[in-house]
């Protein structure tokens, strides 16, 4: 079984696929013993196809499909659950994280205590546009006031996680935009690591400043109020 799986939602990204595909066999062959789990949530290119053909390149890629478009959340939950790694990385599928960053991401993972249970990105030197850099300063304020999650940045793509930890938080549509706060509602700790941060090679974005902003009051209300609702209790075995 692999220690690692990593995780790439993906949505009409077919120009990505392959050089993303490059990167993560160049950063993490021969480093780690890792599967690369790839999932369609139901594209309307030949992204399928593209997936389909470089598995004859990438033995490590495994291929999944939603028969009904889904999102980016549950695209992630999907490969999730299918994936054989005891941690998972994952990324956006559209190039702008840097496969390079997983090593580094493993190797502060090494180092920490065991109660860290999920390395956040930090994009600190974002590769987008004005109003994009702008409306995220803001929603990461906003954020961070209500839910007191310590994180700078919610919205980078790339993580890394262990599998039960994610499996244990509450699913909803949109929850990878609160994974730190989720974790740290389940009791574990969340550290933020600087990472690389490039522009988008291909294709086009799937979301815009204004539907970021609607669904985001609905979710950061519904998080807040899992926050207040929570409850652990240490167990003791007999």
């Amino acid at each position: 079984m692999p220690d690692l799986s990593v995780v790439v939602p993906v949505h009409n990204e077919r120009d990505n696929i392959v050089p993303l595909l490059s990167e993560i066999a160049a950063a993490l062959r021969g480093k780690s013993d890792f599967e690369i789990v790839y999932v369609d949530d139901l594209s309307r290119d030949d992204t399928l196809a593209v997936l389909t053909a470089a598995k004859a390149q990438f033995p490590e890629l495994r291929v999944l499909r939603h028969v009904a478009q889904s999102g980016q959340s549950t695209a992630l939950r999907t490969g999730i659950k299918a994936a054989r790694g005891t941690w998972i990385a994952t990324l956006d599928g559209d190039g702008q994280n840097d496969p390079a960053d997983i090593p580094k991401l493993l190797a502060m993972r090494d180092e920490s205590p065991a109660a860290i249970k999920l390395y956040a990105g930090w994009r600190v030197n974002r590769q987008d546009s004005g109003s994009k850099r702008w409306a995220s300063r803001w929603a990461n304020r906003i954020r961070s006031n209500l839910l007191k999650d310590e994180t700078p940045d919610t919205g980078c793509g790339i993580k890394l996680f262990e599998r039960s930890v994610f499996l244990d938080l509450p699913y909803f549509d949109h929850m990878h935009r609160y994974l730190p706060a989720l974790v740290q509602r389940a009791g574990w700790q969340v550290k933020s690591v600087p990472v690389n941060h490039r522009a988008r090679g291909a294709g086009v974005s799937k979301y815009n400043n204004l539907n970021r902003a609607l669904v985001g009051i609905s979710d950061l209300r519904g998080v807040a109020w899992l926050i207040r609702r929570s409850k652990r209790t240490a167990v003791e075995e007999l």
